[in-house]
């Protein structure tokens, strides 16, 4: 089985999940997407990931990002599951769980590594742009939940950049200045980027997000 690497065309599929049959590419539309995998159901690290996702969901939907969630747990143990999340992080599950028994989807993605348990998934997160390749790939320790605040950040950080010629710099908030792709000469920098910019060394230029009002 190869490796899923940056660049690579998110593997579809169809599979069961907590609101009915999905087809993934069709799922996600035109729109971006967040596949994020879980060792198990009932267990704790997971239980609050899951929570605070539902809580953020709007904020996924402002930037046209689905979520969906996967474990190789089945059906009847998630819907089970979804009634402890929600009540003990005092919130909704309102995105979809993977039911994935046969580890159809795990192997697709490379989700199991047996260096670290052979049968369950591991912590990954895969961000799926509207071309329906994978821009970011994330593989947590089971021991540590994700920081989903970085998940909106980085989501900010490709859409910006997908459409502009700019990077974003280390620790990089929305709103903040980003940097100038080196392949951009001074003068046609100078047109494309009418709020300015501040060469710090030739290779080094800041300038205000562009897509701010």
């Amino acid at each position: 089985m190869a490796t899923l690497r940056l660049g690579d065309v998110a593997p579809d599929f169809t599979a069961q999940s907590s609101e009915g049959e999905i087809n993934f590419h069709e799922y996600l539309g035109d729109g971006w997407g967040v596949l994020f995998s879980h060792p198990a159901d009932y267990t704790p690290v997971c239980t609050t990931e899951l929570g605070t996702v539902a809580k953020y969901k709007e904020e996924f939907e402002k930037r046209n990002a689905k979520v969906i969630a996967l474990s190789v747990d089945g059906l009847e143990s998630h819907k089970g599951w979804i009634n402890d999340i929600n009540e003990t992080q005092n919130t909704t599950v309102n995105f979809p769980i993977i039911a994935d028994e046969d580890r159809k989807v795990s192997e697709l993605y490379d989700m199991i590594h047996p260096n670290a348990d052979a049968t369950l998934t591991v912590r990954s997160v895969y961000v799926i742009g509207p071309d329906k390749t994978v821009k970011l790939i994330i593989t947590y320790p089971a021991s540590t939940g994700r920081n989903f605040d970085e998940l909106l950040r980085v989501i900010d950080s490709l859409q910006l950049t997908a459409y502009h010629k700019v990077a974003t710099p280390a620790n990089w908030q929305h709103g903040e200045e980003v940097v100038i792709s080196p392949a951009i000469t001074n003068e046609e920098a100078e047109t494309m980027f009418t709020k300015g910019f501040k060469e710090v060394k030739p290779y080094l230029r800041l300038t205000p997000q562009p897509n701010l009002n």
